[in-house]
């Protein structure tokens, strides 16, 4: 595993007028050649989050920054084909996959807060084992991208390709922001991209197994996420 980049180098009203232009500019662009300029721009102050799901994104990104890092969020909750996805990816692909973890384990979670924290409060089990990790973690870069795309759900339906995190001051590159559930197929059986196995069994959208379950048919793709909650994100994107 290689070392975190350093601090940033861009002063932050920079990138934000930076990533605006870039939006416009590159919201027909290829995904390929998003993550060329992402890759180009900000060199390994880039990284690729991943909640392997897939890993589309970490091998498109692969392709433009052989070696980029890959940040994975280890909540604790992720279930056993998740993980070994992870490790998949990295034992596999040109990425260097880094895990983050929450500052408590689910057990010192537990004695502090009570048990199943995630059926009480979903959003503060989110925030403390997602949110706050991803935060301390991507400090050290400038920019990063995600696998988030707009036919997913109504509240990612206007994602931009390049746009401004507001909350923490940096890049968000969302390259296959345009695509189709079609097109992510498409590009995973011409690559032989490395899948989760839970997306060939009734989980299209997969988080972590205490608030995720199968999706019926004629479901949104998200709707086994905090199934009977209003909660739709887990709060990393907004």
């Amino acid at each position: 595993m290689t070392e975190r980049p350093q601090n940033t180098l861009k002063d932050s009203k920079d990138l934000e007028e930076l990533a605006e232009r870039a939006g416009r500019e590159l919201e027909d662009a290829p995904a390929l050649e998003i993550l060329r300029w992402a890759a180009d721009t900000f060199g390994p102050r880039f990284c690729v989050t991943s909640s392997m799901e897939d890993a589309v994104v970490a091998h498109l990104a692969s392709r433009a920054r052989p070696g980029v890092d890959v940040v994975f969020l280890d909540t604790g909750y992720h279930f056993p084909e998740t993980i070994g996805t992870r490790d998949a990816v990295a034992a596999v692909m040109d990425v260097n996959v880094i895990t983050l973890t929450p500052r408590q384990s689910v057990a010192e979670q537990d004695a502090e807060y009570g048990p199943k924290l995630h059926d009480r409060d979903p959003d503060l089990c989110c925030a403390l084992r997602k949110v706050k990790p991803l935060e301390e973690g991507l400090r050290g870069y400038d920019a990063w991208a995600t696998g988030l795309r707009r036919d997913e759900s109504p509240t990612r339906a206007n994602t931009p390709v390049v746009g401004w995190d507001a909350r923490r001051r940096k890049v968000k590159v969302s390259p296959i922001a345009r695509w189709t559930q079609a097109d992510v197929d498409a590009y995973i059986d011409e690559h032989g991209v490395l899948t989760n196995p839970l997306l060939m069994d009734g989980y299209p959208s997969v988080g972590c197994a205490p608030c995720t379950r199968r999706v019926l048919e004629g479901e949104d793709a998200r709707a086994g996420r905090w199934a009977g909650r209003a909660k739709t994100e887990c709060g990393l994107h907004g």
